[in-house]
């Protein structure tokens, strides 16, 4: 329902409210009915892993408002031992796949941010230029809220940040955020299968992916 703030999201005329307490009102329309009709498809019992949005829209009101700095700051940190920034050693093959994934995500980084991150080969951490890193900070730092809160859900489960600011300005999409994100993983898998836990682990990764980029793209809508 409209108020002075934005939407607020009611089941049955009843105000939703965060964990914290706080009334869920969201700026968006599209995400507000989209987190009303989870609560909707709710049985006798509520079942928050079936509420992403709402997890995320509670993660926005109740952490990310309140401690922004925080936020940005462990956002950011992941510039500094990015995925993307390390090539394996001794195996061409993987090497070759993540250069031609992932270079051309440092290449788009560079010119979008002016972040020139650095690249090495093996597992050591390579320091980064401070101006890189002061340019990542600023690029994260410059979000709204609701688009803080997906970044920082996608690059958690990307375990990226330059996937997952490529994944929130439209450069790639959550399909290929979670390919670029679990390639290294990928790869091993067709060499030596797959367990159980793998399974379940990479699944609840790609389902977080995809809840960001849709909290993302409701968020932007009227």
């Amino acid at each position: 329902m409209p108020v002075e703030t934005g939407f607020a999201v009611a089941l049955d005329a009843k105000p939703i409210r965060t964990p914290a307490k706080e009334r869920l009102v969201l700026p968006s329309r599209a995400l507000a009915e989209a987190v009303a009709a989870e609560w909707h498809e709710q049985a006798d019992k509520v079942r928050p892993d079936t509420m992403p949005l709402m997890r995320l829209a509670s993660i926005a009101l109740d952490i990310v408002a309140k401690r922004r700095e925080g936020v940005v700051a462990e956002v950011a940190k992941y510039a500094e031992t990015d995925l993307v920034c390390y090539r394996a050693p001794d195996q061409p093959a993987l090497a070759a796949r993540q250069q031609a994934a992932w270079q051309k995500l440092l290449d788009w980084v560079t010119l979008r941010f002016d972040a020139p991150l650095a690249v090495t080969a093996g597992i050591v951490p390579l320091p980064q230029s401070a101006d890189a890193l002061h340019a990542m900070r600023r690029a994260v730092a410059a979000y709204d809220l609701l688009t803080l809160t997906a970044l920082h859900a996608a690059t958690t489960a990307c375990g990226s940040l330059v996937i997952a600011l490529a994944l929130v300005e439209g450069e790639i999409d959550a399909e290929e955020a979670f390919a670029a994100s679990q390639l290294d993983e990928t790869f091993q898998i067709e060499q030596w299968g797959e367990d159980a836990i793998q399974t379940s682990r990479r699944a609840a990764l790609k389902r977080d992916i995809l809840a960001a980029a849709r909290f993302l793209d409701l968020a932007r809508r009227p």
